[in-house]
Parts: structure tokens; C-alpha cells; sequence
């Protein structure tokens, strides 16, 4: 019997990881909760609005109101109204976000580095391939539970 499952050891590495990379981030006036993952969405696609972004991040609609309000504050992030759709808003990168990108991305980089300091290049791939998998597998299913949950038969 193995001590703890895949679940748990995801879970462990995960809180480690997220603890470490918050206090990278922190001096930067970044918080945890996935802020990060929120600007780096917002740099790559600037103008997307708040629903796309949810979606593309994974998290909740209230986790997504709540990181963007703070990175507004922070000042990395400005709203503007969407001119197609009046309710909804457009984020874009302010001055100060397009400026910190470079130092946003090797913070990341040295977080992979960090994840996977002890495993082969060989172990890295096959890793990487597993994790899609399994990430694949679990979006499928919880988009058809989703569709099914919204279409009953």
C-alpha cells in the first residue's frame, strides 16, 4: 500500500509550490490566490474580458472578481467597459505590468525549475505528459457532467 495517494501528493506538492512562489511575488505587491496566473492570462491576451479569463484560469467567477480587483489596486491591471457588451469588462496590462512581465516570467521559470529540480529531462517529459492526461481526462468530465447537469435526458 503506498502512504498517500496521487491526489494528496498533488496536493502537498502544490501547497509547497504555491508557498514558495508567493514569496517571490510578494515584494512585488502580487498576492497568492492565483494572481499570477490572472496577469499572465492578461499580458498574453490583453482586452479579454472577465468571463474568457475565468474560464481560461480555471477559477470561479468570484476568484476572478476578487484577483482582478487587486491587481486593478496594485496597479497592473485597468478595466475598461466592453463598447460590444456594456455589463461586461476588457482587461488590459497597465505601464507597470507590460514593464514587469520580464521579471513575472523568470519568477515562473525558476518555479518550473524548482518543481522539477530532482527529475531527468526524460522524467520531465514523461511527467508533463501525465499530468495532460490526467488533466485532459479530468476537463472532459467535468465539462460532460456540466452539459449533462444543464441537458437532462
Amino acid at each position: 500500500m503506498r502512504p498517500y495517494t496521487v491526489g494528496k501528493l498533488m496536493s502537498f506538492i502544490n501547497r509547497i509550490a504555491q508557498r514558495e512562489l508567493a514569496e517571490k511575488l510578494k515584494p512585488h505587491g502580487i498576492g497568492s490566490g492565483g494572481q499570477h496566473s490572472y496577469l499572465k492570462a492578461i499580458l498574453t491576451t490583453p482586452g479579454m474580458n472577465q468571463d474568457k479569463l475565468t474560464s481560461v484560469v480555471k477559477f470561479d467567477k468570484a476568484t476572478t472578481t476578487r484577483c482582478i480587483r487587486q491587481l486593478e489596486e496594485a496597479g497592473y491591471v485597468s478595466r475598461k467597459v466592453d463598447e460590444d457588451d456594456r455589463r461586461s469588462y476588457r482587461l488590459y496590462p497597465t505601464e507597470l505590468a507590460n514593464a514587469f512581465e520580464p521579471t513575472l516570467q523568470a519568477i515562473l521559470d525558476d518555479y518550473n525549475r524548482l518543481l522539477t529540480a530532482h527529475l531527468t529531462a526524460g522524467e520531465i517529459d514523461t511527467l508533463h505528459a501525465l499530468l495532460h492526461k490526467m488533466y485532459a481526462g479530468l476537463d472532459e468530465s467535468v465539462a460532460g457532467s456540466c452539459e449533462s447537469a444543464q441537458n437532462p435526458t
